[in-house]
Order: structure tokens, then sequence, then C-alpha cells
């Protein structure tokens, strides 16, 4: 697998949760219930239930359909800064997701709240850097114009 593939993957793991993490929890949380697990409402395996369902459904969806979008074109204008700032999102969107996977493990109330508040600002970063990147990858896919003299 590519690194570009992989990194397309890691972004379409990592979307979900940044846009809804309190609700996969949740998801994961119920599962467990239904098993017959005892959790805690904000606990560690509900998360990580959670996270193995979203990795399961990006994974069905890229079989199904072949690949993640936006493809892009890895000879097209924009693709690698695309990609670079694809990469160095879904290295904040990481640290957002492990920090929200941890927090229970904080016993310092001002240690939490300063890392929440780092973290939290990480999510804002992120939503846009992604954005940003789905435009140069979508970009470097279309075709280049030509100059012409009239």
């Amino acid at each position: 697998m590519k690194l570009d593939k992989l990194n397309m993957f890691a972004t379409w793991v990592l979307l979900p949760h940044i846009l809804a993490m309190g609700w996969l929890a949740f998801a994961g949380r119920m599962l467990l219930e239904l098993a017959g697990v005892d959790t805690l409402e904000d606990g560690i395996p509900g998360r990580l239930v959670g996270l193995l369902l979203v990795i399961g459904a990006v994974a069905v969806v890229q079989i199904m359909r072949g690949s993640l979008w936006p493809l892009g074109n890895p000879q097209g204008k924009g693709f690698r800064l695309g990609h670079g700032f694809l990469m160095a999102a879904n290295v904040l969107a990481l640290l957002l997701l492990s920090f929200e996977i941890a927090r229970p493990l904080f016993t310092d109330h001002n240690t939490l709240v300063l890392a929440s508040g780092f973290t939290d600002a990480f999510g804002y970063w992120v939503m846009s850097m992604w954005a940003i990147s789905f435009s140069f990858i979508y970009q470097s896919a279309l075709p280049q114009s030509v100059k012409t003299n009239s």
C-alpha cells in the first residue's frame, strides 16, 4: 500500500472521530453493554470499540469502492502539497484522539485543563487543514490549463 493511500485511509478514519467523538464512544459503549461488559460512560473501552467500528466501516468502503475520495493525480499540481497538509492534519488529529482516549488517566486538574485547551485547538486546525488538503488533492486531478495566444 502506498503512503498516499495510507494517509487517505487514516484521514477517513480520524475524520468521524473529530466530528462525532462522543457519539462514537457512545456507540462503542452500547455495543459493549449489549455484550454484557459493564463500562464507564467516558471509559477507554467504549472509545476503542468506536474506533474499531470506524476502521471497519472505512475498510468496507475502500474495498467496495476500490479507493477513497479524493483520488488526485500524483503528477498534478498540488498533489504533494495536499498530502503534506493531510499528513500534518492526521498527526494533530491523532494527538487529539489519543488525548481523548487517555483523558480518564489524568488526575491533576490543571494538567487536564491545559491539555484539553491545546487539543481542542487541534480539532479546529485539523478541520481547516483537511479542507485545504482535499482541495489541493482534488485540484491535482483537474486537467491543467494551457495558455494560448490569440
